[in-house]
């Protein structure tokens, strides 16, 4: 209630149409969040947002109706190819003394772009613990505080979880390759078969990131920022030695890679490659029901296990539809957007919830779907893996397009 004169001031006041931060960091009453709800209701939210995938779209589409009828708020869904281009034109409006009035509302974030953002001061909050679906968020034992070793202090909101797996169709490959050297070795006896997406592609730079972690198991310098690291030269090496005989067994030699994830699946699909990475371990699942995939389609992870991080949502500091953002924010949140994140039929996305603290019936729908013949248990997954600092992906992406860019 302390909060409460304040908050409906601020939320009466045009020029500070939003919530305050300071009133956010110790949480919300009901008739607090009440007034977001109220202040939101009519807002349109720009949600930048990466749009290569069809059935991420559909989802969005289905949370911009769902908050549409539950809340009032209109979602537009702005498809991204690139996090960085979002980045750079909130960085072009602070810089142009735009703090008020942005054209982003809200960006699906994390790695680089979220360090980036939070460095230079362009994320609103913190706010996403104040929210009141963060009651069932499993803050315990999923990594939902740190992004790429970075601590979130409420400046994004969780709403899915990721893991790296490898697709491959057991019909044609019963013995798929369980580590980055196994896979050189089965590459080299089975050239052209094997690819990844294109760095900067973020499926691509983690490829990067997985076969360095595989071979540098272990290295400390991976969590610190690698203009820190004693030796980068020494702690890369093993990875562009492993890259550089790849590349020529690759599918088209590495003179051409798939631009995106789905384009990868496509070669699959198409029986051009054989296995194919992902960041979804419930994607090979989905790909099956929507025929995308054959239905002997599989997953594995490798044998010393794989990166993991989670999906985050941020509000740009000079949005000004912060109210409408947090219900969005909150209602990616809720159980039920995370029952139909993590349907196979519809993304496969791990929940970011725990199932201890969430009410009987809504564990009961968690519990009641099918992830898919696909789709691995927790045990088969195993604990993931930690990014290094995000700076390394910016790095290690550099260099690669420096040493093997396409060429074709």
């Amino acid at each position: 209630m302390k909060y409460a004169l304040a908050f409906a001031t601020l939320l009466a006041t045009p020029a500070l149409a939003g919530p305050d931060p300071e009133s956010l960091s110790d949480g919300l009453s009901a008739e607090e969040w009440q007034a977001v709800l109220e202040a939101a209701e009519g807002q349109t939210v720009y949600w930048n947002a990466w749009g290569g995938s069809t059935t991420t779209n559909a989802f969005i589409d289905w949370v911009g109706s769902r908050v549409k009828e539950e809340y009032g708020v209109t979602l537009e869904h702005v498809k991204l190819s690139d996090t960085a281009d979002a980045v750079s034109r909130v960085l072009a409006e602070q810089q142009a003394g735009q703090n008020e009035g942005g054209a982003v509302d809200m960006i699906w974030i994390n790695g680089p772009n979220f360090a980036a953002m939070k460095g230079q001061n362009l994320l609103f909050g913190p706010f996403a613990e104040a929210l009141p679906n963060w009651q069932y968020v499993d803050v315990e034992n999923k990594d939902v505080q740190t992004d790429f070793t970075l601590p979130v202090e409420g400046y994004e909101a969780p709403w899915a979880m990721a893991q790296v797996v490898f697709i491959y169709d057991e019909a044609s490959l019963p013995e798929p390759p369980r580590s980055i050297p196994a896979l050189l070795e089965w590459a080299k006896a089975n050239p052209g078969r094997f690819t990844f997406p294109q760095p900067p592609d973020f499926l691509g730079s983690t490829f990067l990131k997985q076969a360095l972690i595989d071979l540098n198991g272990g290295d400390p310098a991976l969590s610190e920022p690698v203009e820190a690291a004693d030796d980068y030269a020494a702690s890369t090496e093993a990875l562009w030695s492993f890259i550089d005989e790849l590349t020529p067994n690759l599918w088209r030699q590495g003179r051409a890679y798939p631009q995106t994830g789905p384009r990868q699946l496509q070669l699959i699909a198409d029986g051009e490659v054989d296995i194919a990475i992902s960041f979804s371990p419930g994607e090979a699942s989905t790909a099956i029901a929507n025929n995308e995939l054959p239905p002997t389609a599989r997953t594995y992870v490798l044998e010393s296990g794989t990166i993991g991080n989670a999906s985050f949502v941020a509000i740009p500091y000079n949005s000004s539809v912060k109210s409408g953002a947090m219900v969005v924010a909150n209602f990616l949140m809720s159980p039920e957007a995370q029952v139909r994140a993590q349907d196979p039929e519809v993304l496969g996305y791990g929940t970011v919830l725990s199932m201890d603290k969430l009410p009987e019936a809504d564990r009961a729908a968690f519990e009641a779907l099918d992830l898919g013949v696909a789709t691995l248990s927790p045990a088969e997954l195993g604990k993931a893996q930690p990014e290094p600092h995000p700076s390394w992906m910016t790095k290690l992406t550099e260099e690669w397009i420096e040493k093997h860019g396409v060429k074709e």
